[in-house]
């Protein structure tokens, strides 16, 4: 395939993300307005479960494929750029102020997800080697199912009263939207990666660095856009409940599905961008926590964003 059409089908995938992006998040505040439900709870379900279709694609096919380096580069880079460069992004357009239920309890599953992972694949916890068994990842299916039912339990007491100020939009409607999103999210993501890897590894780059950056950036661009959409429209609970929600199912539903496909081999080389995982939640629960409001400030979001720009100067460098 030539380096024009496979450009000209990466151009197409980037419309079709934006404007599945756009589609989902209308259904999905449509959808919390209708049923009076939080903004944060849709965020961290169906949202955060659309944006995350294409790791899940790329992951069972890489698993299949027994491409664990794209397996592993592809979630923990998806969960870095979403952390780091997603919010940053989001961050410097509006600072983010959230609900503070976020900070207290979101947040610290998502790092719990990350500690637990490192155990897992290390071998600290069922002492099987630097694999991801499927008893790991039957585990880790088990705590995402335990995290659906905290989100449940989190509607069910939530008691934010939302106002609808306009007539409601039929089901049909709704879901009509939410459902060409995800198709637009998925198709436009999928063009996106493989051209992308067409281009890479005509550059003979390896697949730790293509799983890292390219596919990682290429299934995170509908949350990138998902939330940055979110952002324009002043809606910072699913931009933020899309980010640490869909870094929750990466790493307990995405990474178990792909451990059930065939168990994973895992790359210790992957421990250095793990523990960059950890110091960016860390950072970003610190930065949300202090002061009166639940906040990331728009300084707080350039450090997020130049963190990771410059460890990604650093990954390429040492791949030259």
């Amino acid at each position: 395939m030539s380096l024009l059409i496979s450009s000209i089908l990466i151009i197409v995938g980037f419309l079709l993300l934006i404007k599945g992006a756009d589609w989902m998040v209308s259904g999905a505040s449509s959808l919390a307005k209708k049923n009076n439900i939080s903004d944060l709870a849709i965020g961290l379900t169906i949202v955060a479960f659309g944006t995350s279709a294409p790791e899940l694609v790329v992951n069972s096919i890489a698993s299949f494929d027994h491409q664990s380096d794209i397996v592993f580069g592809n979630v923990i880079g998806s969960n870095n750029f979403n952390l780091f460069v997603i919010l940053g992004i989001v961050g410097l357009i509006f600072p983010i102020t959230v609900q503070s239920t976020t900070v207290w309890k979101e947040i610290p599953i998502s790092f719990i997800a990350i500690v637990l992972l490192f155990m897992l694949v290390n071998g600290f916890i069922f002492q099987n080697g630097n694999i991801l068994s499927r008893l790991d990842g039957l585990l880790l299916f088990l705590l995402f199912l335990l995290f659906l039912f905290y989100v449940y339990k989190q509607l069910k007491t939530d008691d934010t009263q939302v106002e609808i100020t306009q007539k409601a939009a039929s089901n049909f409607k709704i879901w009509g939207f939410i459902a060409l999103g995800l198709a637009g999210l998925i198709f436009g993501g999928k063009l996106v990666v493989d051209n992308a890897i067409e281009i890479a590894t005509n550059y003979g780059v390896s697949k730790k660095i293509i799983g890292l950056t390219i596919i990682a950036a290429g299934t995170s661009l509908p949350e990138l856009v998902t939330s940055v959409v979110a952002a324009f429209k002043k809606n910072s609970d699913i931009a933020m409940g899309n980010i640490i929600g869909s870094n929750i199912f990466n790493i307990f539903l995405i990474l178990s599905i792909s451990s059930f496909v065939n168990p994973i081999k895992y790359n210790i080389a992957f421990n250095t961008d793990i523990f960059l995982l950890m110091g960016g939640t860390i950072f970003l629960f610190i930065g949300m926590f202090t002061g009166e409001k639940k906040k990331l400030d728009r300084w707080e979001a350039g450090i997020l964003l130049t963190v990771f720009i410059g460890y990604t100067i650093y990954l390429i460098g040492n791949e030259i």
